[in-house]
């Protein structure tokens, strides 16, 4: 007899007993297992950090990039499955571009934020598409002041001072809240 969140897996627009969408989970399940990211908000930036581990000597380090200039004053990261973050960093290039053609300013960070997470939620109610399997962190500068901003893969997203996420977030996480 399968487990029950087995049973509610194959669907992913389908709630299980306990109220979760078990295809989230799983998607959450690859950010965990993703390279730790740190991001740190101070007074007058943000610190992005992530581990560029790679799987054998024969890549070419050069072709890997982990932390990714959206426009000249917002940057983006990740933890979880890299070519789900290429995608959602040509989305928020598409979406920051689109905003300058029509406004002839730059996008504001929140507003990107926000967008993206749309994407993001988007594939969690779509047939035929399954959750990105990755969290961003973005930062930006907007009104002299920084944002770092992390969206999971079910469109949720989180302003933070500092935060970790990707293989011992928890740890991460409680080490920076002692400092």
């Amino acid at each position: 007899m399968a487990s029950t969140s087995e049973r509610y897996s194959f669907s992913l627009t389908t709630f299980s007993p306990s109220g979760k969408l078990v295809q989230i989970e799983y998607a959450l399940a690859a950010v965990a297992s993703g390279a730790p990211t740190v991001g740190i908000k101070a007074v007058d930036g943000v610190v992005l950090a992530t581990e560029k581990k790679h799987k054998s000597i024969l890549y070419d380090g050069g072709s890997v990039w982990k932390i990714e200039p959206v426009n000249e004053y917002i940057g983006m990261c990740y933890s979880g499955m890299g070519p789900d973050y290429r995608l959602l960093v040509k989305s928020a290039r598409k979406i920051a571009q689109n905003y300058k053609l029509m406004y002839q300013k730059r996008i504001p960070t929140v507003q990107l934020v926000q967008r993206v997470a749309a994407v993001m939620q988007e594939s969690t109610q779509s047939g035929g598409v399954r959750p990105f399997g990755v969290s961003l962190l973005i930062c930006g500068w907007d009104d002299n002041k920084p944002f770092l901003i992390q969206c999971d893969p079910s469109g949720a997203y989180f302003p933070w001072k500092a935060t970790a996420m990707g293989k011992s977030f928890v740890s991460g996480k409680t080490f920076l809240e002692k400092r």
